[in-house]
């Protein structure tokens, strides 16, 4: 009896011992966590590759990132959000961009970008195609539903990336960023907007008549605004080529109703287009003596600067979403041309209603902008603002009150739509280049000492630092 239980307690040993170098061999044998970064990216839940592409000094690439269509119901459907990372190091800092619209997929690198030598994760945003759900309920196209996107893929990479994050971006691209630090204030260490409009009272408009009053010199105005009222002069001569050149590119006029109203539209947007994107230096591109050009000389300048292509049905399609939060949430402007007879202007600025096809319901949200801009005021943590001197889209701009810290508000003199760090003056270049820098975490001792010693710590790239404005019709921020 005694042998009996002696050889089933061996027995019982040696089992126990096989299972446990059984379980010890089987952790040896786990696969490892993966080191490359491509390899770290795809193994974050909800993330797949659509192609890398190869830039010296970097890795880049296109990615899918799942989304809720309705990030206050997960559950009822999702769809594909187009992002891009220009990988440097996990342990630099990351720049978080948005540029409001669709998302390039050519390596690109925005100046905060540049400023700390960091990576770069950029966002298409929601609705603009690809990322776009199917079926599109436009009711989820809103700046909360935006902002909690971002959200989304911050939380996702931020293990990865851990060093500290800073969101950028420009136009619209700035007031996603805004709103986005509005919704989710503890996701970032510090925000850079640039040429970001605030529309807080959709129906009071009077600050962009005041800046076409003054803006650049009387001679550069009367000539820009001689052009414009010119156009609408010759409005049946050049209408009818207007029709011409409709017909021989394919294009219509469904959503805005007639090549009428789409004719009037464009030229109303000259003299705004000429200075979101163009400066003093420029004017003499404009004819002179409008009364006595030619058609082609008023049709040329015309299309250079505002694009008769913006308003057809074709060229209104890709930006449908801004548009519909225009006229739902963000709000647009309304100016007047006292230059111009009442009798030559039929239809005055059209509203975003009318830019958008009638098949997509819209409704005003008008507490929307109110909201961002009390916050801003209040509560802004961390916060930069860039205008331009000669932009119209910043005279209506954020400006942080009394309740504000560490946020300030700069304007780069002369420059237009483009305007960045690298045009203000010297000393406020240096003092907003070293917030940036603190902001990220990687100033150095004698940056934070004397803020004038502040300079990017990347080496500018021609191709990869881009500092022209994007080109879209003057219209769209």
């Amino acid at each position: 009896m005694r042998k009996a239980l002696r050889w089933l307690l061996a027995l019982t040993v040696l089992i126990g011992t096989l299972g446990t170098a059984g379980t010890a061999g089987a952790a040896t044998t786990a696969p490892p966590a993966p080191t490359d970064i491509k390899d770290r990216l795809l193994a974050i839940p909800g993330i797949s590759l659509v192609e890398e592409k190869p830039y010296t000094g970097y890795r880049y690439f296109v990615l899918n990132f799942t989304q809720p269509v309705d990030h206050r119901h997960p559950d009822r459907g999702t769809f594909q959000q187009r992002i891009t990372v220009l990988h440097k190091d996990v342990s630099r800092p990351t720049v978080f961009y948005t540029g409001g619209y669709n998302v390039s997929t050519t390596p690109s690198r925005r100046e905060p970008t540049q400023i700390v030598d960091g990576n770069q994760v950029s966002l298409e945003y929601r609705f603009f195609t690809p990322s776009r759900p199917a079926p599109a309920d436009w009711s989820k196209l809103d700046i909360w539903q935006a902002a909690s996107d971002q959200h989304r893929v911050y939380e996702a990479l931020k293990p990865l990336y851990s060093a500290n994050w800073l969101a950028t971006g420009g136009s619209k691209g700035g007031m996603t960023a805004t709103y986005y630090e509005r919704f989710y204030p503890r996701d970032m260490d510090g925000v850079v907007a640039y040429v970001a409009p605030n529309d807080v009272v959709n129906d009071e408009d009077s600050a962009y008549d005041r800046f076409f009053e003054h803006v650049g010199t009387k001679e550069c105005r009367d000539r820009l605004n001689a052009v414009q009222r010119e156009a609408l002069v010759r409005r049946e001569p050049l209408e009818r080529r207007y029709a011409q050149y409709a017909a021989d590119n394919g294009y219509t006029f469904t959503t805005i109703g007639s090549l009428d109203k789409v004719y009037e539209a464009v030229v109303l947007d000259y003299v705004w287009g000429f200075w979101q994107y163009s400066g003093l230096a420029d004017c003499d591109s404009v004819p002179s003596g409008a009364a006595t050009a030619t058609d082609d000389a008023i049709w040329d300048s015309v299309d250079t600067i505002s694009g008769f292509s913006a308003y057809t049905d074709q060229g209104l399609e890709q930006y449908t979403p801004y548009y519909y939060q225009a006229g739902t949430q963000l709000g647009a402007p309304t100016i007047h041309f006292p230059h111009i007879e009442r009798k030559l202007i039929r239809y005055g600025y059209q509203p975003p209603r009318n830019f958008v096809p009638r098949s997509i319901p819209m409704r005003f949200q008008r507490g929307a902008m109110r909201d961002v801009d009390s916050w801003v005021r209040h509560d802004a943590r961390h916060m930069l603002f860039v205008y331009g001197q000669n932009d119209p889209w910043g005279s209506e701009r954020f400006r942080p009150g009394a309740g504000a810290r560490d946020a300030y508000v700069f304007t780069a003199p002369g420059m237009n739509h483009g305007a960045n760090v690298a045009g203000l003056v010297a000393d406020e270049r240096s003092f907003a280049t070293a917030r940036i820098l603190e902001w990220a975490g990687v100033a150095s001792p004698a940056v934070q000492a004397d803020p004038s010693a502040a300079k990017p710590l990347a080496r500018f790239d021609g191709r990869l630092d881009v500092r022209d404005v994007e080109r879209e019709p003057a219209l769209r921020p």
